[in-house]
């Protein structure tokens, strides 16, 4: 797919010419280069993510949660009932449709964010990816998961 080179017919089923195996790999690298840091918050990576979302919207059904994070409502909510067990945020349900799930920051999620501010510039050392880089991985990378959701 991506050595032009290559004009075996079994090129497309090798390793270096697929386009999500360095996805992959990548995403398992920042991952592990993320738990020293997030441990030091006693949160896993996607704990994290929720808090960030949580920190900006302060409360969210499950629902609308899970588009954030393109996450569904069956991995999210075993991770919200340990994230409340923690007392960083409340589930609550909606008295009038019960199946509707709210979830709010609480005073001590709400204070993790000012431990959580060094874990970006923590991060941001661990690479030597040139800031035009890092800004055109973004864009690519956030195309091709707006895609998906049509």
């Amino acid at each position: 797919m991506f050595n032009e080179n290559d004009n075996d017919k079994y090129s497309s089923l090798k390793l270096e010419n697929q386009l999500c195996f360095p996805l992959y790999a990548a995403s398992r690298e920042i991952l592990r280069k993320y738990t020293p840091f997030l441990k030091e918050l006693d949160l896993t990576y996607t704990q994290y993510i929720v808090m960030m979302v949580m920190w900006e919207h302060k409360k969210l059904t499950i629902g609308e949660l899970g588009k954030y994070l393109f996450l569904d409502t069956g991995t999210l909510s075993p991770l919200l009932k340990s994230m409340a067990q923690k007392g960083l945020i409340t589930r609550t349900r909606e008295k009038e449709d019960e199946r509707i799930v709210n979830i709010e920051i609480t005073k001590d999620g709400e204070a993790l964010k000012e431990k959580a501010l060094q874990v970006p510039v923590k991060m941001c050392s661990c690479f030597q990816l040139p800031e035009q880089d890092a800004k055109d991985l973004y864009r690519i990378l956030y195309s091709i998961l707006q895609n998906q959701e049509q």
